[in-house]
């Protein structure tokens, strides 16, 4: 197994191969643990159905293999005069899957959705103050002050057409509940939605009218959510399916020693972490803490990190395939603070003795939220959290559930302690302040379930995403990541290994994110 690095300038990229001329058409069956839990590319901001949705729907710029940003509806932007924005000149004659014609009006509308309050997206438009249409093909996007990461943060907008929304009754997203576009869509994309038995299959067709030049050879794809990794593998051994992602870690070396398999692996740009809740002044699941929540106490938070071996995390469970972090993003991205790279070492001792000092000296009982289907051996990370915890004397209680209902729980707050993972769309640290250390507004910290709140770290965002000389923004962020390792704010775990089988004959492109693009999909 190999592990991919991380570069600033440019983020490695892992391929089976890449054809300049695709095969003879094929029919392409894949799989994965989560099924996308709607079709409404602005109802729900998790990676399992922005990487499916974008390949249907498509936005102004999209990434390339190597994750550059390159045009997409739009063919080119350009930053309006003294910072007041950004100008994209749209590309003419897109239609969407329905025939209807792209324009500017169907930019404003999707905008005006997913900057709504019913959006779970809305945190990429917190810069915006207007969107004005200049003609059918132009539009600029006024920002409050000048933004040069603007354009690659919203390289997951996806454009619908505002007439097939309004028409159906889809004007705003639903994300707690059903509209059309729960279960339908209509996009510009590579693909159509041919299909859609939620939990079941969504099938795919390739969009013949599509403005681009097709990369792949496929026919149709059809999607299958197996939440059962030994059903899964055994599907792709016996041939029912060709790619699934991903697998059990102690199943590598079965796919690879198998004639016609292969493993590609290498990590996601995706750190997973332990949050609290900084905003509960009790716990809600002790069984004798009733009337205080000991996580309030920064010496209490550091007691779990200190009580956690991730060392042992990443030998055992992830099978040496992970990487310990220390920070909210991955070492290597844009903005990681190399003042702030160890993490708080592994000592039992020290963590008993911090937790006598805050008031604890024989522990306490709490919550512990997780998932059980979303990232790899889950479940399996946080029962061994909990284990650890145990020694040093907190007792966790662990409510592991499907990740479909998961964020429903950590929005209504029932958690002391809760799992995430988080991958920077925009592969700088500017995203994660954004959505998990600013202080949860409309449209600032809408991932930040905890609450933590920090007022310079508030202060300090809107001047990260302005300033352009990179060693004063890398102070600024430096002094972003000391607050949250000396708060313990989080406890970030280790960096997500990335896991996909596939037959022989499959030939793919793996992003660093996660995401899995159809149109370079290619079966011989």
């Amino acid at each position: 197994m190999f592990r991919t690095t991380f570069s600033a300038a440019a983020i490695a990229v892992s391929t089976t191969a890449l054809s300049a001329f695709p095969a003879a058409a094929e029919s392409f069956n894949w799989a994965g643990t989560t099924d996308p839990q709607t079709m409404d590319p602005h109802a729900v901001n998790a990676a399992p159905v922005l990487s499916f949705l974008n390949n249907i729907y498509e936005g102004l710029v999209r990434r390339g293999p190597d994750m550059s940003v390159e045009p997409s509806l739009a063919t080119s932007w350009v930053a309006l005069p003294d910072g007041a924005g950004w100008r994209f000149t749209l590309r003419e004659g897109v239609t969407f899957h329905d025939g209807a014609a792209f324009n500017a009006d169907d930019v404003i509308f999707s905008y005006e959705r997913a900057a709504s309050e019913a959006s779970d997206v809305r945190s990429w438009f917190a810069p915006v103050t207007e969107v004005v249409r200049v003609d059918d093909f132009t539009v600029d996007f006024l920002t409050a002050a000048p933004n040069p990461l603007f354009p690659g943060s919203i390289a997951n907008f996806m454009i619908l057409d505002s007439d097939w929304a309004t028409g159906n009754g889809a004007e705003l997203p639903a994300r707690d509940a059903e509209n059309f576009a729960t279960r339908n869509a209509n996009g510009t994309g590579p693909f159509s939605l041919a299909g859609r038995d939620p939990g079941i299959e969504t099938r795919l067709v390739p969009n013949e009218g599509w403005w681009d030049t097709a990369e792949h050879n496929l026919t149709e794809a059809v999607f299958t959510p197996i939440g059962n990794p030994a059903t899964g593998l055994a599907a792709l051994l016996s041939g029912e399916i060709d790619f699934i992602s991903p697998i059990p870690l102690q199943d590598i070396e079965q796919v690879e020693s198998r004639d016609g398999f292969k493993v590609l692996s290498g990590l996601e740009t995706r750190v997973i972490m332990l949050g609290f809740g900084h905003d509960h002044e009790t716990l809600k699941y002790s069984e004798e803490t009733t009337d205080a929540n000991p996580f309030l106490d920064a010496r209490v938070r550091l007691a779990v990190a200190q009580a956690i071996d991730v060392a042992t995390i990443d030998r055992v469970i992830m099978r040496d395939a992970a990487e310990p972090a220390s920070q909210l993003l991955p070492e290597g991205l844009s903005g990681w603070s190399a003042a702030h790279a160890e993490r708080p070492a592994f000592d039992a001792e020290a963590a008993k003795a911090l937790l006598a000092e805050a008031g604890y000296p024989d522990g306490f009982s709490f919550g512990l939220m997780c998932p059980n289907d979303r990232y790899i051996n889950d479940e399996a990370v946080c029962r061994a959290v909990a284990s650890m915890l145990a020694r040093v004397g907190i007792e966790a209680n662990v409510n592991a559930m499907p990740v479909r209902g998961y964020w429903d729980e950590l929005r209504s707050d029932n958690f002391d302690m809760y799992l995430l993972g988080w991958s920077p769309g925009t592969f700088d640290a500017e995203h994660p302040i954004r959505f998990l250390a600013h202080t949860p507004n409309e449209r600032l910290g809408t991932w930040n379930f905890g609450g933590f709140s920090s007022a310079r770290i508030d202060e300090l965002l809107e001047p990260i995403q302005q300033e352009i000389d990179e060693a004063a923004r890398q102070a600024m962020i430096d002094e972003v990541a000391g607050i949250l390792q000396e708060e313990v704010a989080y406890v970030p775990l280790y960096t997500e290994p990335l896991i996909w089988a596939m037959k022989e004959s499959v030939e793919v492109v793996q992003r660093p994110d996660n995401f899995f693009m159809l149109r370079w999909v290619t079966v011989n």
